[in-house]
């Protein structure tokens, strides 16, 4: 849906709400999907992002977001000198062009607080809105305008039905849900969109369910 949000664009640090705010917003995400702030990141940018980078900050809003920091942080400008000082390791690759990749996109290897790896491709699609494509191998579809639970498991019947069950409990609500699997009863990855934060309790009890491997617990990093 189109709000007035869309129309003018974000509040924020930089000169291109695709390049900077969106860049911010898949920084952020990514963050959260390794868990916190990483150790290190290879960054690689395709189409635009790839060849406008240094001009509208896409590099240092990227960073920014690993980091922590909104898309209206006044510290972005200084994100690289930041990250030199807070640890965060930082390389950019560039892509060949693609036709089967959005043009403003991002690719983050990352490793995260606790020695965890994670791969996450964002694209910036405009008014400052992101899409999550991948997360890993798994394809996905998310836009971080919603809390969410995303929920690696050993594919097998009854465990989308016992991580339902158990959010209906603790009266968290539904607004979508996406699978991406592997193959059939091999590794599967659920990310579940709510209209409210889950508890760190809701989060354990579902980590605790026979077949889950892992759940992140995912706050929004987009604006309606």
């Amino acid at each position: 849906m189109k709000t007035i949000f869309n129309i003018i664009g974000p509040v924020m640090v930089g000169p291109s709400s695709s390049h900077t705010a969106g860049a911010a917003r898949i920084g952020l995400a990514a963050r959260a999907i390794v868990g916190g702030q990483p150790s290190r990141a290879v960054i690689t940018l395709y189409g635009s992002f790839a060849t406008t980078y240094a001009g509208h900050g896409t590099d240092l809003a990227l960073i920014a977001g690993l980091l922590g920091m909104e898309p209206d942080d006044e510290r972005i400008p200084d994100a690289r000198r930041l990250a030199v000082e807070s640890g965060l390791d930082v390389g950019f690759k560039i892509a060949e062009d693609s036709p089967d990749v959005h043009p403003n996109t991002a690719k983050l290897e990352l490793e995260g607080p606790r020695g965890t790896t994670r791969t996450v491709v964002g694209s910036s699609v405009g008014g400052g809105s992101i899409l999550i494509t991948r997360i890993d191998h798994f394809k996905v579809d998310f836009s971080g305008e919603s809390h969410a639970i995303v929920a690696s498991y050993r594919d097998q019947p009854g465990i989308i039905a016992k991580i339902t069950s158990l959010l209906a409990t603790e009266d968290v609500n539904i607004a979508s849900m996406r699978v991406s699997r592997e193959a059939k009863h091999a590794r599967a990855l659920a990310i579940i969109e709510v209209d409210q934060p889950v508890s760190d309790e809701a989060r354990a009890l579902i980590s605790r369910i026979s077949g889950v491997d892992e759940v992140m617990a995912l706050p929004p990093v987009s604006s309606d």
